[in-house]
């Protein structure tokens, strides 16, 4: 199926067969600030010339959109993401373009981090990393989503996810663990409808 525009993703295909885990997603720049709009540059200087090698690519690492070509670079267990407007070509030298806009401190520490990779360099910890805890809260917070949307009570769904003996017998109208799963259930139903797109944003500095 095509992902939407307007989710978030670009018009791709992607196999309704395979999981997230299993295929490249490819994002908007606009929705992902960590996507690098690069284009290829004369060199300056003397200095070594580090080469993207974009046409060493495969299908899956790849793509292209209305809006120019999208490729996923996987280097030193590190992905990096770029965007031409142009169809790559063997350059062996790229420019990176940062906008002053609301995403450019974000742009340019994931364009710092490729530059250091690319230099054989460690690319340094990414700015946006999720605690274990806001984890397993995304977790159950899709399972509670999956079992709701399947028929299931509140009651049904605090049995699975926090175990049978921790449900009371009575008093559960007004139990934490009641008010909790009802949490859990509009987290995952806030997802769904499109919140899940602040997660592939880090939070903003501003205080």
């Amino acid at each position: 199926m095509p992902s939407s525009v307007k989710d978030g993703g670009c018009v791709f295909a992607a196999n309704p067969d395979q999981s997230f885990f299993e295929q490249v997603v490819f994002w908007a720049p606009e929705v992902l600030p960590t996507v690098i709009p690069i284009r290829p540059a004369v060199p300056v200087g003397t200095d070594t010339r580090v080469s993207l090698k974009l046409d060493e690519l495969t299908a899956g690492e790849l793509r292209q959109a209305p809006d120019g070509w999208y490729a996923v670079l996987f280097l030193r267990g590190v992905e990096h993401r770029v965007w031409l407007k142009e169809p790559p070509v063997i350059a062996d030298t790229y420019a990176v373009e940062l906008p002053l806009d609301r995403d450019f401190e974000f742009r340019a520490h994931a364009a710092r981090r490729l530059w250091r990779t690319l230099n054989d360099r460690p690319p340094g910890p990414p700015l946006h990393v999720f605690s274990v805890q806001r984890r397993r809260r995304l977790a159950l917070a899709l399972r509670a989503l999956d079992a709701r949307m399947d028929g299931s009570t509140y009651r049904e769904i605090a049995e699975v996810l926090f175990g049978t003996r921790q449900i009371p017998e009575r008093a559960w109208k007004t139990h934490d663990l009641r008010n909790r799963t009802i949490r859990l259930v509009q987290t995952g139903f806030a997802l769904m409808r499109g919140g899940y797109r602040a997660l592939l944003r880090p939070p903003s500095r501003k205080k």
